[in-house]
């Protein structure tokens, strides 16, 4: 009898684990969509006015002031968020904030598609001296090789402006105006993990130290957030959202929405059909995110690999076992989790008044901490896909 190899084992149970966890309301690489609305223009948004009509709120209660919106944390689990409810395809996207304070508090500003590529930028509450990019490809978890930190002056106590300049080419993270990462197409695996299709916006802050958090969260986060201090308040002053309609530069307002082929399911950006004509006013869509949908706060892949992660070691004890089949039971609920993962590749990061460095057209930074959002635990669907795992390797075994 050949034993099952315990690196093939544990790739089975942690590809089910993402399968299981993964969520868009619907991917239009899988299936047949709606197409999405699109923006086909620039818009801007001062929150010091109050609401911006191009976000749909979900219940989030944001108080308007001075200081634009207020994203305010309270207790464990909030996550006040809005979402844009049109896409741009390629475009810029510049938001004046200042990050929340507080262990365990992040503050994010997230591009996201239909089938779950994704942009982002991300401040953590416990460092108040460098800020956080981050991409994702269709989904794929399986590498968190991808994140890189950027230096600037007090985050938490005063607004910059952060922009991401998405074309076909390239992705451009800027600080007040100054690049501090460039990713080129070519950079992404010859564009194969590059981020390609229409993305919503979504502006918010959630809690990664949290009762519930994994370790390797929390750590990520500075620690668990001591609620007795807050509340903790993010301030988003104003955001400028400029669509380029598939191109790489900005459109003319002539574009209606963007569908996905139904014949070419590939993901690239070629595959997708802008259609012109005027986007109605009230042709909106819902927010995509990840676990059961609803607003998180952040919505983001990194949420994933703290689920990964925390059952990794379940999934190397689920090996042993594998090659030793005198037992069916049912794997333990191992928590555990390591610290995040870190990159070895190259130093990306900025300079201007409130920032310092120099920007790259490689895309690999050496200067990397990978987010894991807070994933509050396993849930019934990732325990069955785990243990339909464990069974379907359990079964091979004893047939081999």
């Amino acid at each position: 009898m050949k034993s099952f190899s315990s690196a093939a084992f544990v790739a089975m149970a942690a590809s089910a684990l993402v399968s299981a966890q993964t969520f868009t309301a619907c991917n239009p690489l899988h299936k047949k969509c709606d197409p999405d609305p699109a923006f086909g223009n620039k818009v801007e948004c001062d929150f010091t006015h109050g609401e911006c009509p191009a976000f749909n709120t979900q219940g989030a209660s944001l108080q308007h002031g001075d200081k634009g919106a207020v994203f305010t944390i309270k207790a464990d689990g909030d996550s006040p968020t809005i979402h844009t409810g049109k896409y741009i395809f390629f475009g810029e996207v510049e938001v004046e904030v200042q990050a929340a304070p507080g262990r365990g508090i992040v503050t994010s500003v997230v591009l996201q598609s239909d089938d779950l590529d994704e942009i982002d930028w991300e401040w953590v509450g416990a460092n108040n001296a460098q800020v956080q990019t981050n991409y994702f490809s269709k989904g794929d978890t399986t590498t968190y090789d991808r994140g890189a930190t950027h230096n600037v002056a007090n985050p938490i106590g005063q607004f910059h402006s952060y922009k991401i300049k998405w074309t076909p080419s390239a992705i451009v993270w800027s600080i007040n105006g100054q690049p501090v990462r460039t990713l080129t197409y070519e950079a992404a695996k010859g564009g194969s993990t590059y981020p390609q299709t229409p993305m919503q916006v979504k502006l918010g802050s959630w809690v990664a130290g949290g009762a519930k958090s994994s370790p390797g969260t929390v750590e990520w986060a500075g620690g668990h957030t001591d609620f007795s201090q807050g509340p903790f308040l993010a301030y988003y002053k104003r955001i400028t959202i400029t669509d380029f309609a598939g191109k790489d530069s900005p459109a003319n307002g002539d574009v209606r929405q963007y569908v996905y082929s139904d014949t070419d399911r590939s993901g690239s950006w070629k595959s997708i059909k802008v259609e012109h004509g005027q986007s109605k006013a009230d042709s909106k869509r819902e927010e995509n995110g990840l676990s059961d949908g609803k607003d998180s706060g952040s919505s983001s892949h990194n949420e994933i690999k703290s689920v990964v992660d925390q059952n990794m070691s379940t999934a190397s004890s689920f090996s042993s076992m594998a090659s030793k089949p005198t037992s069916m039971s049912r794997p333990s609920n191992d928590t555990s989790d390591g610290p995040p993962v870190r990159g070895a590749d190259r130093t990306i990061s900025g300079s201007s008044s409130s920032s310092s460095g120099s920007s790259s057209d490689s895309g690999s930074p050496k200067s990397t901490m990978i987010p894991a959002a807070a994933a509050s635990g396993l849930n019934a669907a990732s325990y069955g896909s785990i243990f339909l795992a464990v069974a379907g390797a359990l079964a091979l075994q004893l047939l081999l």
